[in-house]
C-alpha cells in the first residue's frame, strides 16, 4: 500500500536556498541586535493560554493552535513573543536595571486558515525595549527597524509611522458609542471607504468628522501630518511625529521613512508611536512594532516598553540567494582523511565535498552526477587534479 504523507495545512518543508535565505537574514539581524546591545531570550514553544487573556493581546483566540495538558489547563502554540518576554522582564528580570533591550529569534504559530489562509509557522527576530519612555526611546526603534531591513540586504523598503493617540482623539470628539466606533477603526484599518462612509454620515455635523472621513486617505511623506493638523488642528500626536520624523530626517534615515495616520489597528494594545515596514516583492507588511506601555503592568511590573518584529521568510523571499553549487569532489585513500577534510574544510563552503566510495572510476562518476567541475585524488605520494 502507498500511504501519502504530507505536512499539516499551514506548514511546508523549506530546502536549500530557503533555509539559506532564512539563515542570512536571522544572523545579519542578531548581528545588529547585538552591537545596539541586546542581550537574548528564549521562551518556551507552549504557553498557557491564560498569559495570552491576561495580557490583552490582540491575536483572536481562535487564530491560537491550542492543546490540552494532562490536568485539563489550555495551553498554545506560542502565538506571539511580546507578551511571553514581558512575562520574563515582569518575573525573572524585576531586579535589574531599566530599560532592558532583549532581542529573540523564535517561531510563532497562528492559525491563520480560518482567516483566508497563510503560513501557521512564522520565523520571527525581533526586539523589545522594556523600561524605556519618551522620543530617544522610539527614535532608537524606528532607527533600528530602519537598519534591520537594511541590514538583510533588502534595497527597495520603507518604515510607515502612525500613532495610536490621533485616532482617539479623534474618536474622542465624536459622540458615537463604544461598538460604533470599534466598526469604524475597522473601516478606517482596512480602507473599507463605503462603510466608512454611511458610519460617518449621521455625524457630518461634528468636530472630527472630516478629520476621520479623510484617515484612511492620510499616507505618504511628511506632508501627510500637513494635512492631518489641518483637517484636525494641533495634536501631541502630530507633534510627537513631527519632532521624529525631523530626528530621523537629520540622522540620514528620512529617505526611509513615511507615514499612514490610518495605521489604528489593535488599539487596545499599542498605546503611542506604531509603526510598519514595506519591502518590494513582499505583499505585507515585512515588519510591525508600536509603543504598548499597559502591557508589562499586566504582570506586576509597571514599565513602558516598545519593540518589533521581523517576518524572517518573508524578507528572505524579498531576497535572491543561491545555494553554493559543488565545484570538488575529493577521493582519498587509506590514512589520508584528515588531509581530505582539510581540503573540503579549505573550500568555500559547499563547493567541495567528500567521495564515499572506494574507487576512484566510482567517484569520477559520482563527480558527473553530481554537476562536479574537477575530482581531487589525495594519494600516500601526493595529491592530482582529474577534470569529469
Amino acid at each position: 500500500m502507498n500511504i501519502r504523507i504530507n505536512t499539516p495545512e499551514g506548514t511546508r518543508d523549506r530546502l536549500f536556498s530557503e533555509c539559506l535565505e532564512r539563515r542570512q537574514v536571522q544572523d545579519a539581524l542578531v548581528e545588529l541586535f547585538r552591537r545596539r546591545g541586546c542581550t537574548e531570550v528564549i521562551t518556551p514553544e507552549v504557553e498557557y493560554y491564560d498569559l495570552f487573556v491576561q495580557s490583552g493581546n490582540p491575536i483572536p483566540q481562535e487564530a491560537m493552535l491550542k492543546i490540552i495538558d494532562r490536568s485539563g489547563r489550555i495551553m498554545v502554540m506560542r502565538p506571539d513573543c511580546t507578551a511571553p518576554i514581558a512575562r520574563v522582564a515582569a518575573t525573572k528580570l524585576k531586579h535589574l536595571p531599566l530599560p532592558q533591550r532583549l532581542y529573540y529569534q523564535q517561531t510563532v504559530f497562528r492559525d491563520h486558515l480560518a482567516h483566508g489562509g497563510g503560513s501557521r509557522e512564522i520565523a520571527q527576530c525581533g526586539v523589545e525595549m522594556i523600561g524605556a519612555v519618551g522620543e530617544k526611546a522610539d527614535l532608537e526603534m524606528v532607527a533600528m527597524a530602519v537598519d534591520a531591513l537594511r541590514c538583510c540586504g533588502l534595497e527597495q523598503f520603507h518604515i510607515e509611522l502612525g500613532h495610536a493617540g490621533f485616532y482617539r482623539t479623534l474618536a474622542g470628539r465624536m459622540h458615537m458609542g463604544p461598538e460604533e466606533l470599534e466598526r469604524l477603526r475597522a473601516a478606517i484599518e482596512g480602507k473599507n471607504f463605503a462603510l466608512l462612509n454611511d458610519l460617518l454620515e449621521p455625524y457630518r455635523g461634528e468636530a472630527a468628522y472630516a478629520a476621520l472621513r479623510r484617515l484612511p486617505y492620510l499616507f505618504g511623506g511628511v506632508e501627510v501630518l500637513d494635512e492631518a493638523q489641518a483637517l484636525a488642528g494641533r495634536c501631541g500626536s502630530l507633534d510627537h511625529l513631527r519632532r521624529l520624523y525631523t530626528e530621523l530626517w537629520a540622522a540620514g534615515y528620512g529617505d526611509c521613512v513615511r507615514f499612514d495616520l490610518g495605521l489604528v489597528h489593535q488599539l487596545d494594545y499599542y498605546t503611542g508611536l506604531v509603526f510598519r515596514g514595506y519591502a518590494a516583492g513582499a505583499g505585507a507588511p515585512v515588519l510591525s512594532g508600536g509603543r504598548y506601555d499597559g502591557l508589562m503592568e499586566q504582570f506586576g511590573r509597571k514599565a513602558e516598553a516598545i519593540g518589533f518584529a521581523v517576518d524572517v521568510d518573508a524578507v528572505g523571499a524579498c531576497l535572491t540567494v543561491e545555494a553554493p553549487k559543488l565545484k570538488t569532489v575529493v577521493h582519498y585513500g587509506p590514512g589520508l582523511l584528515s588531509r581530505a577534510l582539510a581540503a573540503v574544510d579549505e573550500s568555500p563552503a559547499g563547493s567541495c565535498e567528500l567521495s564515499p566510495c572506494r574507487t576512484l572510476d566510482s567517484t569520477l562518476n559520482l563527480a558527473r552526477e553530481k554537476g562536479a567541475q574537477q575530482v581531487l585524488v589525495l594519494e600516500a605520494e601526493g595529491e592530482r587534479w582529474l577534470t569529469v
